[in-house]
């Protein structure tokens, strides 16, 4: 399975089977599987959500927005969760080429990805249970 560095974007090719072992990148030595999400940017976006193989959940989100101040303890946690996903995090505010190419009109918008594309998208603030069960849902 290719899984994309969330520190320095390189492609690491890693077995189904070693996924559970804790890889780390073969360029600089990062978690390629962290358990926490990782933090996307304009220019780490697209390459992060085509090239990883794993399924890829983006919050989008702004430090100003206070329904996603709430949710950000609770999509930690379903990160910690799901390790047949990736949990990332876009900063609206920073990001606003990503965010626009994706038609975020309000936050925090959840979108699963796959293979580089958008599969489901939800919108509002959920708490870790209800963010489970959606990504279960959506992630059939």
């Amino acid at each position: 399975m290719n899984l994309v560095c969330p520190a320095c974007q390189a492609t690491n090719r890693v077995p189904d089977e070693r996924l559970g072992d804790g890889p780390v990148c073969g360029r600089c030595g990062a978690d390629l599987t962290p358990s926490h999400p990782v933090t996307l940017t304009d220019d780490s976006f697209q390459a992060y959500i085509s090239k990883t193989e794993q399924p890829v959940l983006v919050d989008f989100w702004a430090e100003w927005c206070g329904p996603c101040k709430m949710m950000a303890p609770h999509f930690e946690q379903a990160a910690g969760q799901e390790p047949g996903v990736r949990f990332a995090k876009l900063d609206t505010e920073s990001a606003p080429r990503t965010a626009g190419a994706h038609g975020i009109r309000s936050i925090p918008t959840l979108i699963l990805f796959k293979g580089g594309r958008e599969v489901a998208r939800q919108s509002g603030a959920m708490g870790a249970a209800d963010l489970r069960r959606w990504l279960q849902t959506a992630n059939r």
